[in-house]
């Protein structure tokens, strides 16, 4: 019924052990006329037939969908899709105070190539591959029919996500339903989310159990909410009952947003106040012991391997920086959401800032991704955020 893509002898070792991609290296014949986003047998060299997957020319030539024969059509994705809608009942984030979550998280729900983070009735749908590009529909179908989910609207925002060189012109639009509230509520707080023309899906779901503990940490401390985004940290910390807290984005737009989301939960209080400015030249300026608790929270610094290297020095000289101006007793919350860092690496490039800064300084919790953001066991390229709570002495 599909095509088929041979690989070569011996490698078919990774997907016997279950790994969902195939290297463009890896292969040794394509079929006649194959096209990106394209569903194909892949077979091993002797024809033993391994599983079935979406083909895409670039270094992860096949996203493996099933390791079976099985048709790839609307039930398949409506079971993959409710499988992932029930793990995540499990983990008790579908609840009255609670509609935020990712739904689907790649490699990590079986379904490689795709994200889907929930929004109340709202749910955001963005393509890492063309395949998951031509399923969209059934996709956003498959969402609508998930029984007790209460899915009415599907927006598609994959323009920024899908390989350049696949031509594949996607739009941003709504593929089903429309636009009814921007708001959605994590843990009890409300949060504007701009799906339509804000970072990845519109909000940062995956810091959400990170927030949490921040709140834990907050009472009667001076707050610095780095790279502060839609300010959610900086929300969380005003329910801890910190004394103030200040937020910090080079973008005016993230500003505004992060004055929005306080406004929405905390209308009137003075104890916010947020700065449009460059997060090196803030640290830098501000007076010694001024925050006793900071959040460093940035972008990804190494989106490739290529950039491994100057990411770790960045990492290094943002978190000596911070250290320096921070009293004794404070404490650090530090982040790299960049999969080409380790763990291991970014740990190596806080320990140096702490030498650095000459503090004395203690772990007190490990950080990572949240339950709704799964690494499959036999893809441990799915965990990307890393963190740690310091104490700085």
């Amino acid at each position: 019924m599909y095509k088929t893509v041979k690989l070569k002898r011996g490698k078919e070792e990774s997907l016997l052990r279950f790994h969902p991609w195939v290297f463009s290296g890896a292969i040794d014949s394509l079929p006649e006329e194959i096209e990106e986003g394209d569903i194909v047998n892949v077979v091993a060299s002797d024809g033993t037939m391994l599983g079935v997957g979406h083909y895409q020319i670039g270094s992860i030539a096949v996203r493996m969908l099933s390791s079976d024969t099985e048709e790839i059509n609307a039930g398949f994705y409506g079971r993959r899709l409710e499988s992932a809608y029930k793990l995540r009942q499990s983990l008790g984030l579908i609840r009255q105070d609670n509609n935020a979550c990712r739904l689907v998280h790649g490699e990590g729900d079986f379904l490689p190539g795709l994200v889907v983070d929930l929004y109340g009735s709202t749910a955001v749908v963005q393509a890492h591959s063309p395949g998951m590009h031509y399923a969209r529909n059934v996709i956003a179908q498959s969402l609508v029919d998930l029984k007790d989910a209460g899915i009415k609207n599907v927006y598609y925002k994959s323009e920024t996500t899908l390989p350049y060189k696949a031509r594949l012109d996607p739009v941003n639009q709504y593929i089903i339903g429309g636009y009814e509230t921007d708001e959605a509520l994590e843990n009890g707080l409300r949060f504007h989310v701009d799906w339509l023309r804000g970072q990845k899906t519109g909000f940062f779901v995956d810091q959400r159990d990170n927030r949490l503990l921040l709140e834990k940490f907050s009472a009667g401390r001076k707050v610095l909410n780095m790279f502060c985004y839609t300010g959610g940290f900086s929300v969380y910390a005003m329910r801890g009952g910190a004394t103030l807290v200040h937020s910090v984005d080079s973008s005016a737009k993230a500003v505004s947003l992060t004055d929005a989301n306080i406004d929405l939960n905390f209308k009137g209080d003075d104890r916010h106040k947020s700065f449009a400015e460059d997060a090196f030249k803030f640290i830098g300026d501000m007076p010694d012991g001024a925050y006793d608790l900071v959040i460093l929270d940035p972008p990804a610094f190494a989106k490739h391997r290529s950039a491994l290297k100057n990411a770790l020095r960045g990492y290094q000289r943002l978190n000596a920086r911070a250290m320096e101006k921070m009293p004794k007793g404070s404490v650090l919350f530090t982040f790299s959401c960049s999969q080409a860092v380790s763990r291991e690496q970014f740990r190596l490039a806080v320990f140096s800032a702490a030498a650095q800064a000459r503090r004395r300084v203690r772990i007190l919790h490990q950080l990572t991704q949240p339950a709704d953001h799964p690494v499959s066991i036999y893809h441990p390229e799915g965990e990307y955020l890393k963190g740690l709570v310091l104490y700085i002495e």
